[in-house]
């Protein structure tokens, strides 16, 4: 009786109990039912979807077919429903009944391909998702649809399906051992069955497996996150482990966002023990859950069928309704931010950013990014976090981080080791999860410089190329960067001009619009401000006609935004870029059209990165509207927003555009008596502007220059005068 748990007994189908022959029988029933699916489910005009796409994918060497659950469920929904309940019974025998079907498709083969390739069944849904959170342990074992974002992923490995093993003291092999599918196991025998008249009984663990004889699969570990709608505020992220194999491999990479429709599945889990004898401590009950994976469909993919809500007809019309009116661009601008008082252009830049451009692809394989990115340096108080939280809010797919508190893998990507398969796993960090969206930087200024530069290839190339522990690849980072700083001295000063900016022309240059946000001391503007602000307090949580006058929800400016994105992707025109190239030209020559346009020198040089961002400023104006193309009109308000924020920015605290001298000679006149001036006096210096005066006009400088360079040098603090009163003001 010491050996009665011994594993003695051979299963045999000749002595199958009833019920277990009654399985089997089911089974095959069910088994004819997939192979009618398949072969005579059609839509109108005979189209045979499922027969044609499987003949297809065979011939061209891609042994899958993706099967839609609502066709199934047409056909035969107590088909369907088996399949839904039981996925981990049934899904083997629709394998089964699809390679089958194909057998008879694709007969006769040519030599050397006698042998059928089995076929993997990948489901697809149009059910609603069910969340991260809202999962319930009832659900182990069945089909679950869930959205997230890919954070990240690991290396292809080789699975067993079928193994063989071999003892080592009869040398008795037992092959064709079934594994279950997933990130189960299989556990050897302790003993071996084998009995031979006249030698010793095997000794105990005896088996091992013969690598040789055992069929493999790819499969691949994905990591999966919740999409940031879903987290409640102080929560953290919940995670999931994705288990793909296959032709499911290397569909996703980090960052993209998907949805999931797999079988809720659960495995053993290491207990908190630690280590006992060498061996890890198992908690017997305890089980960790994973998804198998069965289909995934990738957002930008397949229209509809991605992560972000579904456009009803109804909202269609009233999109194109919004996109006819003469004024949408002011009703966008008002939108955003309306409890922000002022700030109207850098409204307009942002409703810019949102809509975006359009990327294109050139014939040699480069690409040109359509993303708009923005900065606003200035002032603290002046509302500019604010702006970037209603932005997270609206965009599509926005993240909001702060400078100080990211490093560049927190914002690019790292390479991590896992801590289960001890692999070297790839995992995607804020730009690469806001794939299509916006990240808003906050405190831009309190970077690193280092973390700084790691962001110059994702802000331009709009990709992060990872050189790390032996992984070599390219992650996509199609976002627009919104960022928010404030100068190196706290508040701007206008007496020190280009030295309050503490960012290399590096990463300056990569800003299509970057805003001085300068907090003016103005009574009439203050006390206007004040008002609004009380408004604000007084009214909150109220809903006023006011406030709602000429602006659009929430909720449709942020569908409008995604529809415009989805829908329109608009050209320039060739009369608005043969204007944009004269302005270039003039632009680069020093030159301009108006008498406003007077700026000669700039810190910030104008190439051809400042003209492609006219150009995404004029297709987002353009796409605001639904429009194919950007004419002059768009063009013109683009070179105004560039205006107002880049070349201003570029000219702020120089004499460059002193008011009454516009001609480029009066600039370089200016630019001379600035110069002297600074070399013959030290900072802070006490001067009489009479003498000055006297020695510049025998070098037959006008007296109104030089008095003007003077007066601007004493309001910038380089200059102290002890001067006549009376003949500066009369000449001034």
């Amino acid at each position: 009786m010491n050996d009665f748990d011994a594993p003695q007994v051979f299963f045999s189908d000749n002595f199958a109990s009833d019920e277990q022959r009654d399985d089997q029988l089911k089974l095959q029933t069910y088994k004819k039912k997939f192979k009618e699916f398949i072969r005579q489910f059609h839509e109108g005009n005979f189209n045979y979807k499922y027969r044609d796409a499987l003949k297809r994918n065979y011939n061209l060497g891609r042994y899958w077919v993706e099967i839609n659950l609502e066709d199934l469920g047409a056909f035969d929904e107590p088909l369907a429903e088996k399949l839904y309940k039981q996925p981990t019974e049934y899904l083997p025998v629709f394998e089964e009944a699809a390679r089958d079907v194909a057998d008879e498709l694709t007969a006769p083969r040519p030599l050397g391909e006698e042998k059928v390739e089995d076929i993997q069944i990948l489901l697809s849904s149009d059910g609603n998702p069910t969340s991260l959170r809202g999962m319930k342990p009832d659900i182990v074992s069945k089909l679950i649809k869930i959205p997230g974002i890919i954070v990240s992923a690991s290396g292809i490995r080789s699975k067993a399906t079928k193994i063989s093993i071999q003892c080592r003291s009869c040398r008795t092999i037992q092959s064709n051992i079934p594994i279950k599918p997933g990130l189960e196991g299989y556990a050897l025998p302790r003993k071996c069955t084998t009995e031979q008249a006249g030698r010793p009984k095997c000794q105990l663990d005896p088996f091992f497996v013969m690598p040789d004889m055992c069929r493999c699969v790819d499969f691949q570990v994905l990591k999966l996150q919740e999409l940031p709608d879903n987290i409640p505020q102080g929560e953290m992220p919940r995670h999931l482990q994705l288990y793909c194999d296959r032709y499911l491999c290397d569909r996703v990479v980090p960052g993209n966002r998907v949805l999931i429709l797999g079988i809720y599945s659960i495995k053993k889990v290491s207990g908190a023990g630690g280590r006992r004898g060498g061996r890890e401590k198992t908690l017997v009950g305890v089980r960790a859950p994973y998804i198998r994976v069965i289909g995934i469909s990738v957002d930008g993919e397949n229209t509809g069928r991605g992560t972000q809500p579904i456009i009803t007809n109804e909202e269609e019309d009233m999109f194109k309704r919004l996109a006819a009116d003469p004024l949408i661009y002011e009703k966008i601008a008002k939108s955003i931010a309306p409890s922000i008082f002022g700030a109207f252009d850098i409204k307009k830049a942002i409703a810019c950013l949102l809509f975006g451009g359009s990327r294109k692809r050139m014939p040699d394989g480069l690409c040109r990014r359509g993303d708009i990115n923005v900065l606003m340096l200035g002032d603290p108080g002046t509302a500019k976090s604010q702006l970037l939280k209603f932005v997270e809010t609206v965009a599509p797919i926005g993240i909001y981080t702060s400078g100080k508190g990211s490093s560049a893998a927190g914002l690019t990507a790292s390479v991590t080791r896992d801590p289960t398969s001890r692999n070297f796993v790839m995992e995607g960090g804020a730009m690469v999860l806001a794939d299509g969206g916006v990240v808003c930087i906050d405190e831009f200024d309190k970077m690193k410089e280092d973390d700084r530069v790691a962001i110059h290839e994702a802000m331009e190339q709009q990709t992060i190329s990872i050189a790390k522990a032996g992984i070599t690849t390219t992650l996509n980072t199609r976002c627009s960067v919104l960022a928010a700083a404030n100068s190196i001295f706290g508040r701007w000063d206008d007496i020190k001009g280009d030295d309050n900016i503490d960012f290399m022309p590096t990463i300056l240059s990569r800003f299509d619009m970057i805003f001085i946000v300068k907090d003016e001391h103005e009574q009439s503007r203050d006390i206007t401000l004040a008002k609004h602000v009380m408004n604000i307090h007084a009214n909150a949580g109220q809903v006023t006609d006011q406030s709602t006058e000429g602006e659009l929800p929430l909720a449709v400016l942020k569908k409008y935004i995604q529809y415009c994105r989805s829908r329109c992707g608009p050209r320039l025109s060739k009369e608005a870029g043969e204007k944009l190239q004269n302005r270039y030209v003039m632009m680069r020559a020093g030159t301009h059209e108006h008498e406003k346009d007077t700026e000669k020198r700039l810190s910030i040089p104008i190439t051809v990165r400042q003209l492609e961002a006219i150009i995404r400023i004029s297709e987002s104006l353009a796409k605001m509207r639904l429009l194919p193309f950007a004419t002059e009109v768009h063009v013109n308000e683009a070179l105004r927003l560039f205006q107002v924020s880049t070349l201003d920015a570029a000219v702020s605290g120089s004499l460059a555009g002193a008011e009454g001298f516009t001609s480029e000679e009066d600039h370089e006149m200016l630019a001379q008596i600035e110069k002297q001036l600074k070399r013959r006096f030290a900072v802070g210096s006490q001067v009489s502007e009479q003498n000055i005066v006297n020695d510049f006009t025998r070098q037959k400088f006008p007296e109104r220059a030089i008095f003007k360079v003077i007066h601007t040098m004493i309001r910038r603090g380089e200059l102290q005068h002890r001067m006549q009163r009376k003949m500066l003001y009369r000449l001034m």
